[in-house]
């Protein structure tokens, strides 16, 4: 039924733009068309916000003069939570783009009070809201709420809006729900564990055969990766299922920009700190994103033997990560090979790019963009294999792979509001 709905619908405002000329519509009465495959119909409160997103842009010239508060109703209404940092606010930003959603809520904790523009002057939202003080009331009645808390500070807001409303979204930006183990979270995070949400890595090839974006069509409550966690996932995963690394002697340096670290103000933080050094930090094997990549790579190999050295650097660059990811290789087993391995993972991939051989990734050429770029070569010498990914910390790492996994959830194209395209200089 649902999907006659959507071709009617389809239909109807294809014709009405034809009669005025718009050559579009064609196009736009194809697109619904396809869509219907990925029409999320176990949530019929989806349903109808899901044939206004895909019939945007596809209105008549009589229908367009309808009021804006009428349009805008028949799009989900979004709350950002955490707007005034550095997740959220790229968050914010992404969405500004999103022709399917309707940013109606932002809040903050010490910056409430404050106009958007005070904290974020760059984000455009075509209205200037007030930051408003956390809480379910303020979130109440919202379809989407996007958590961009600190670490542990999810937990009991998502359960009071889970509570209330079974069926709204909700995505946390934070650690808390990402790790299946209990034992795991508190000895990393040293706090109590607030479950087990649904993974939002759609690309992460499993163990079954499938991905995770199947598991992300139906969510109600998605973890968002963390950036590190992304850079070195993505990099390894089709290399351990093709068995050609030594699963349990891998290693990961990753440069990454200081954005990762937050937007609190910080001594190490100052630009007089932190300026011409870098500075490795969570050595030992002691940073919080090592269960979350093992738990990846366990899910995507369905073995246990995955050991991972782990150790960032900060660099004085605004963001990026540039994963550099070794391993030792079997012998005879060549560069062609691995690039082979992650290309047959990553087929048919919008946002992942395998580039040749001979070429290395670099975090300017993914600035701006929710695209994930990979490179591999094989050093015979020393019987190592070295790959390297270069993401966008705040978008692929964060911000973009949270858009991305409330598309699926919303049953909306995937790539809806997000561009491959990176800013250079």
């Amino acid at each position: 039924m649902s999907g006659t709905l959507l071709r009617r619908t389809a239909l109807v405002v294809g014709l009405g733009r034809r009669r005025h000329g718009d050559l579009a519509a064609e196009n736009g009465v194809r697109a619904a068309n396809s869509a219907v495959h990925h029409v999320n119909t176990a949530h019929p409160r989806w349903l109808f916000m899901q044939l206004a997103v895909y019939t945007s842009g596809m209105m008549s010239e009589s229908s367009a003069t309808a009021p804006a508060t009428e349009q805008a109703a028949r799009r989900p209404r979004v709350a950002v939570v955490g707007a005034s940092g550095y997740a959220g606010g790229e968050t914010l930003r992404l969405l500004a783009g999103h022709p399917g959603v309707e940013v109606a809520t932002v809040t903050a904790h010490s910056s409430a009070g404050k106009r958007l523009s005070e904290v974020a002057p760059h984000i455009d939202l075509g209205h200037d809201p007030v930051l408003q003080e956390t809480g379910v009331e303020t979130l109440r009645g919202h379809d989407v709420v996007v958590l961009a808390l600190p670490h542990g500070q999810s937990g009991q807001i998502a359960a009071a809006l889970r509570a209330e409303d079974p069926d709204v979204l909700v995505l946390d930006l934070g650690a808390d729900h990402r790790l299946e183990s209990a034992e795991e979270w508190e000895a990393y995070y040293r706090s109590e564990h607030s479950g087990t949400w649904t993974y939002g890595m759609p690309e992460l090839p499993l163990a079954d055969g499938t991905r995770q974006r199947e598991q992300l069509r139906t969510a109600r409550e998605i973890a968002v990766p963390g950036c590190n966690a992304t850079a070195v996932t993505l990099a390894l995963a089709p290399l351990l299922r093709a068995e050609l690394l030594d699963a349990g002697a891998l290693s990961a340096v990753l440069p990454v920009g200081y954005s990762g670290a937050g937007r609190a103000a910080k001594q190490h933080l100052l630009f007089s700190e932190a300026s011409g050094t870098a500075a490795p930090y969570a050595v030992g094997g002691t940073h919080r994103h090592i269960p979350e990549v093992l738990q990846n790579l366990r899910r995507a190999t369905g073995r246990e033997d995955a050991r991972l050295g782990f150790t960032p650097v900060l660099v004085p660059m605004s963001r990026g990560i540039l994963a550099v990811c070794t391993a030792p290789v079997a012998e005879g087993n060549t560069t062609g090979e691995l690039l082979a391995a992650l290309e047959h993972d990553y087929a048919g991939e919008h946002f992942v790019t395998v580039l040749p051989e001979g070429s290395a990734p670099a975090t300017g050429q993914v600035a701006g963009a929710n695209t994930i770029r990979l490179g591999a070569a094989v050093d015979a010498r020393s019987g190592q294999a070295t790959v390297i990914s270069a993401i966008d910390n705040l978008v692929k790492g964060t911000a973009g792979a949270a858009l991305q996994s409330m598309n699926l959830a919303l049953g909306l194209p995937e790539a809806t509001g997000l561009s491959r395209t990176a800013l250079a200089p």
